[in-house]
């Protein structure tokens, strides 16, 4: 029987069958680096608007159409470019912002050489620009990938690039983009970010007719918080003055500056935190996880603060070049970062004191009634929250707290001065008013409801929720207790015999100090094994093991682990909820002032540990508007 000849070998990759390997057509190579870089709309537009800030520009316009489908065009003041140079700014990998050819000292924006040949591989772009010095502006077309030659145009100064049918040349991926208002969003939320990091260039975005955003640039001889205010008050509104604070700190060839939202003016989702490292807005999971340690406990868990943290970095010190689209960095010394961001912000979060939002007060306002149906008050201004009173420690001893039973009221610290038996009604009767001294939360006058604590104060009257307010002082006092004296552990019967992966015993065995006074013991058991000798007590029967598997993968990941500390803060502040004075126990006059006495001196007071306000403050010029006096 004759053989059958074999058949030829396929020119086209399938798994399990060998092809020839064979050098890609640049036209194709484009369009893939394009998937990479060119993600939708907001992804071109900011590439572009960082080449604008890279060439100096003062402002820079941004129109868009259909979401930036059809259109994407950015027009920039900056120096401009030649024709030579338009015509090597389309080549891939062409670039002139690393003169060195270096990757360790980036100080631009962009310096890959990619956005613009990504940008034209998949729309049809045209670039117009007018080179500083020159006698006119030259324009260059790329068309799916297909370059012309650069011919003279008419621009007076800078360059404008105009994208024109996005993603044209692959169709696949236009079926993935969202609905023009969520694409305009999208844009809306990057310009913001690069005009927060650079406040000092105006910015201008226009969707077909309208303004989506117009941001006039802040004067250049103002200092950096000073412009950052300006810009945040066009982006958040005027009341970011009364709800922001500024936030400065250094250490070790490391600063942060910028301005940080109060505890009781928080959102919805992480959209209004800003990271900026060396000017270029981020989004990096080190620096949003220190950010959300920082305020922890000051905030409902499922809430988010206003933001906006720049940090200024040897550029050797951190690595930028570790994604497509430059969003994410890589430190060289992590934990220093972290470590630095959070005590700068509970510094600043420390001094603000007995601040809560002004905007709670306007609530308030607004849900009072004048006279028979009237309409709310206008926006009365002028709140000025109290200054906080020097810090003290909170005096109490851990070593007397019975842990072995952390939800019993053995473990449950009183507050000074609220020990006494309730009063009844008629006792105040027998008191004489308390004169009105400075105080910053004024003298108790009522204990309205068995529940609210009203007060007064030279300038206005004070509404605080005294279990509220209780439960912060308790908890705060749990948390000196167990920085100053650890925290108690108990031992296990059984010790729980914990196998990770390659690498994460030596890991987790790093950090066995810092975990036994927490209340977690681990001692070395084999190659890759890991012995829990005794668990923190406050959390009752808890699963060892599985808690240092947990603490492993984090240690692996971010190179630190909050878990521990975490749910021992959670214990602490269901114990403080359950230790603190309850609505319907009536409070004497002095025992409502030893309560605002307290948290004059104890920091975060202005917030229970679940982030509600523990008081609002009415002005007294406002209580005058109110009532037409």
């Amino acid at each position: 029987m004759a053989k059958t000849a074999p058949a030829a070998e396929p020119d086209i990759n399938v798994r399990g069958v060998r092809a020839a390997i064979r050098a890609l057509p640049d036209s194709l190579i484009n369009r893939i680096a394009a998937g990479e870089v060119i993600e939708r709309p907001a992804s071109v537009a900011k590439e572009l608007v960082e080449n604008s800030l890279d060439a100096g520009a003062h402002q820079i316009d941004i129109t868009i159409d259909a979401g930036g489908k059809a259109l994407v065009c950015v027009s920039d003041d900056g120096h401009g470019m030649g024709a030579d140079d338009l015509a090597m700014a389309v080549q891939r990998h062409a670039t002139s912002k690393l003169g060195d050819d270096e990757l360790v000292h980036i100080t631009q924006l962009g310096f890959r050489g990619e956005a613009l040949p990504s940008i034209g591989a998949v729309s049809t772009m045209t670039v117009t620009s007018h080179s500083q010095g020159a006698s006119g502006a030259y324009e260059l077309r790329v068309d799916a990938g297909h370059i012309s030659s650069a011919r003279p145009a008419a621009r007076r100064k800078g360059t404008e690039v105009r994208v024109e049918r996005l993603f044209a040349a692959v169709p696949a991926r236009l079926k993935f983009l969202k609905s023009d208002g969520a694409e305009t969003t999208a844009i809306a939320d990057t310009v913001r970010r690069l005009a927060l990091a650079a406040p000092k260039v105006g910015f201008r975005l226009q969707s077909g007719q309208r303004t989506v955003l117009d941001l006039p640039p802040a004067d250049a001889a103002l200092p950096f918080d000073s412009a950052i205010a300006q810009r945040m008050r066009m982006l958040f509104g005027p009341e970011a003055d009364a709800n922001m604070r500024p936030l400065l700190a250094s250490r070790e060839g490391l600063s942060i500056e910028g301005r940080l939202g109060l505890p009781t003016w928080h959102r919805a989702t992480s959209r209004d935190i800003h990271l900026i490292i060396n000017d270029r807005p981020i989004k990096d999971r080190l620096l949003m996880g220190a950010v959300r340690a920082a305020y922890g406990d000051l905030m409902p868990r499922d809430r988010f603060p206003a933001i906006v943290l720049a940090i200024a970095i040897d550029p050797t010190r951190v690595d930028v070049n570790v994604h497509p689209q430059k969003a994410d960095v890589r430190f060289q010394n992590p934990g220093h970062v972290r470590g630095l961001v959070i005590s700068a912000i509970r510094s600043a979060l420390g001094e603000a004191g007995l601040a809560t939002s002004a905007s709670l007060e306007q609530q308030a306002l607004n849900h009072l009634t004048v006279g028979s149906g009237a309409s709310s008050p206008e926006n009365p201004g002028g709140f000025e929250a109290p200054q906080q009173a020097a810090y003290s420690a909170p005096d109490f001893n851990w070593n007397k707290v019975r842990v072995a039973q952390p939800y019993g009221r053995a473990m449950t610290p009183r507050l000074s001065g609220l020990d006494a038996p309730s009063s009844r009604q008629t006792d105040d009767h027998h008191h004489e008013p308390e004169a009105l001294d400075d105080y910053p939360l004024g003298t108790a006058r009522a204990h309205v409801h068995e529940t609210y604590i009203l007060a007064e104060s030279r300038d206005g009257l004070i509404l605080i929720d005294a279990h509220a307010a209780h439960e912060r002082l308790v908890y705060e006092q749990l948390k000196a207790g167990m920085e100053r004296d650890g925290v108690g552990s108990q031992p296990l019967l059984v010790p729980d015999v914990v196998e990770l992966p390659a690498g994460q015993a030596a890991t987790v065995l790093d950090q066995a100090d810092a975990l036994a006074k927490m209340g977690l013991v681990v001692e070395p058991f084999g190659p890759e094994t890991v012995l829990v000798r005794e668990t923190p007590a406050m959390l009752g029967p808890c699963d060892g093991a599985q808690l240092v598997r947990d603490i492993a993968d984090d240690l692996a990941e971010m190179g630190t682990s909050e878990r521990l500390d975490a749910r021992l803060k959670r214990v602490a502040s269901s114990m403080a909820c359950h230790g603190s004075v309850r609505a319907g126990r009536r409070l004497r006059t002095e025992e409502m002032n030893a309560l605002l006495r307290q948290m004059e001196r104890t920091p975060a007071s202005a917030q229970c540990n679940h982030g509600r306000p523990t008081f609002m403050k009415l002005d007294k010029k406002a209580l005058d508007r109110l009532f037409g006096r």
